[in-house]
């Protein structure tokens, strides 16, 4: 009866394109599971889902931190933007949605608090304290892999987990194409990109589909993070050159739709995804503005020095409260004593510093800081 369920979940396949990855070429990263009534890929976005990790997405910085407003996108909402218009290229191009909806959702995992700044300051004292670089797309494939489930992970597929490690949004091509991996090639790239900083630049997805969600990160967060900052007064829609907007457009559905629809007409029943020069240069000029006027000025001087304080005083704290085994500590509280024997016992104590606070929303890690302050003045 399962197998008759299962089948009826897979009949979208039959109008798969040829270049789609279909369910029956998953590769499950630690063998195989007991079967159930639910496709592969399909499984693999409950699991991201019903994870504590996804859960922390809602407190989680995207572009602004510290705003009063609720309108202001959260770690959350761009996963789910991604996902949307991931998906609306993919059935388009006759891709598998499943296999992108599992990647858009759990691209951001490994996140920390307060976005790519957070993720800088993590990063110094990762090559500080455990001599390994801290990226948070890799991260995001380790806390599905290792730290998740309470050091169990999730066990997710090798395509799924591939298009994680890959979906670097800060880099956008004109093609992406797909190459092809084994389930040992995706695990030499991943180990690679904690000694090697570039490697994790030139990674290129091994399905279509991967391809899609790279590109999707790009196109939900150009527009959006406009949209942002004009509810913020922060910036005027006039500001954007003219030439940018006479190509994409003066809003964010507009954004989207124009560079979607290029990438559709200029990709399908290809084996790869592209997009016109003339929408490719414009995404790239909107690109630099935004980091300009956007994403340099997110935060001023005295926000990101009280950031890295803290980021300094967790870690330093943490690490001392291992090394004399502080029980009372919340590292020890929240954290290490609900995790299994093998990872406590297989993991270094600056890596689980590391875990711990790469796995924090941006609240609770400010309550950490007040917590440890107030300590540190008795």
């Amino acid at each position: 009866m399962l197998e008759v369920v299962k089948s009826r979940m897979l009949y979208s396949e039959k109008n798969l394109s040829q270049y789609a990855c279909r369910d029956e070429q998953a590769i499950r990263l630690h063998g195989n599971l007991t079967e159930d009534y639910r496709p592969n890929f399909f499984r693999d976005v409950d699991r991201i889902m019903y994870s504590l990790s996804y859960n922390r997405y809602s407190d989680k910085t995207q572009v602004f931190s510290g705003e009063l407003n609720d309108h202001i996108t959260k770690r959350n909402l761009h996963v789910q933007l991604v996902s949307r218009t991931a998906r609306s290229i993919g059935r388009a191009l006759g891709l598998n949605e499943d296999l992108i909806e599992a990647m858009a959702l759990g691209h951001d995992i490994g996140h920390v608090p307060f976005g790519h700044l957070g993720e800088s300051y993590l990063n110094e004292l990762s090559l500080k304290y455990d001599n390994t670089y801290f990226m948070h797309n890799v991260e995001s494939v380790r806390r599905l892999n290792v730290s998740e489930n309470f050091g169990k992970g999730r066990n997710l597929t090798v395509q799924v987990l591939d298009g994680i490690l890959c979906h670097n949004g800060e880099i956008v091509e004109n093609i992406y194409k797909p190459v092809t991996k084994t389930k040992d090639d995706f695990i030499r790239d991943y180990e690679q990109c904690y000694v090697d900083p570039n490697h994790s630049k030139e990674l290129k997805p091994m399905t279509l589909e991967g391809c899609v969600v790279r590109i999707s990160d790009v196109i939900a967060y150009l527009g959006k993070d406009i949209e942002d900052a004009i509810e913020l007064k922060r910036l005027d829609i006039s500001q954007i050159p003219e030439s940018i907007r006479e190509i994409l457009g003066s809003s964010n559905s507009s954004i989207v739709e124009t560079i979607v629809k290029d990438i559709i007409i200029n990709s399908i029943d290809k084996p790869y995804i592209s997009m016109s020069k003339k929408i490719f240069d414009a995404i790239q000029d909107l690109k630099d503005f935004n980091y300009k006027y956007i994403y340099g000025p997110a935060m001023n001087a005295e926000q990101r020095e009280d950031i890295k304080r803290m980021f300094n005083l967790l870690f330093e704290t943490y690490l001392e409260d291992i090394r004399t085994n502080n029980q009372e500590s919340y590292i020890y509280q929240d954290f290490i004593n609900n995790m299994t024997d093998e990872y406590n016992q297989t993991t270094r104590d600056s890596r689980k510093v590391i875990d711990y606070i790469a796995g924090m929303t941006d609240e609770y890690m400010k309550r950490q800081d007040s917590i440890i302050r107030s300590r540190k003045r008795q």
